[in-house]
Order: C-alpha cells, then sequence, then structure tokens
C-alpha cells in the first residue's frame, strides 16, 4: 500500500491519477493455476500447442485472471484511509477486456479515484478508474469502473 491519507486528502484525489503499480508476470503457470482453481480449460488458456494455430499464437490469459490481479495492485499502489477499518468491493460499473495477455507477458494495473462520497449505511464509496497495462503494447487488457466500500 502507498501509505494511508487522511479522508479530506482522499476526497482531493478525485479526478486524479492515484496510483500505478509495477510489472506482474503473467506465465503459463499462473494461467494453469488460474484455470485449476476456476474450473476454465479452455484451450486457448491451457494447450500450447493448440493456442499457437490461433490468431493470437500462443496461450493467453483468462479476462479473469486479468481482473483478479487488479487487487494487488490496488494494495501496492493505493493510497489507504487513516482509521479504516476494512474495505470491500462492491462491484463493476464497466469492464472491457480490450486485449490479449499472452502468457510470459507483464502487466500492471493504473488507478485514476472518478468519484468518493459517503452513503446513508456510513460507508464511504470509492469509485476507481482501472486500466490493466501490457509492457511493450499500446492497447490495455481491460477498462474498468470498481466500486469499493471502506468502513472507518
Amino acid at each position: 500500500m502507498a501509505g494511508a491519507v487522511s479522508l479530506e486528502d482522499y476526497k482531493a484525489l478525485v479526478g486524479k491519477e492515484v496510483g500505478v503499480s509495477g510489472w506482474t508476470l503473467v506465465d503459463q503457470g499462473r494461467i494453469d493455476a488460474f484455470a485449476e482453481v476456476t474450473g476454465d480449460h479452455q484451450f486457448i488458456h491451457v494447450d500450447p500447442v493448440a493456442a499457437s494455430k490461433t490468431p493470437f499464437g500462443t496461450t493467453i490469459a483468462h479476462g479473469f485472471l486479468t481482473l483478479s490481479l487488479c487487487a494487488a495492485f490496488a494494495y501496492e499502489a493505493l493510497p489507504g484511509l487513516k482509521g479504516a477499518k476494512m474495505g470491500v468491493n462492491y462491484g463493476l460499473n464497466k469492464l472491457r477486456f480490450l486485449a490479449p495477455v499472452k502468457s510470459g507477458s507483464k502487466v500492471r494495473g493504473r488507478f485514476t479515484l472518478l468519484d468518493f462520497s459517503q452513503r446513508p449505511d456510513g460507508a464511504w464509496q470509492s469509485t476507481l478508474g482501472v486500466s490493466v497495462e501490457i509492457e511493450g503494447e499500446t492497447k490495455p487488457a481491460l477498462a474498468a469502473e470498481w466500486v469499493s466500500l471502506q468502513y472507518l
């Protein structure tokens, strides 16, 4: 985590980029492990020989694997809120998988705070614009609006 900031300082970040993670390798071992956990063994992910005959030329990561990495990216790149007792995922407003992540690629998360407001139940709701970049590529792997709740 990139340190903790006050509620007022966090509010002032609305509309600004708030963090960029380091690069993470998405290798075949990670892809295979995700396939095992989720039961998604589609050949494009786990069969290098068959995948080599597709337009991608190799295996690619599951879109949901790429999305799941956002949690680790957020822990690394985003500031925490001082006094926060816990945070929980609330959902996604928008999500698009824009480019495949080929096995052996590196990806990172880039976050912009789009909105931050208090809910009637007292929780603070953050909406983050998230882009997962692929090293060396111009098109991101995914773009999303990620909504989370923080309890102080």
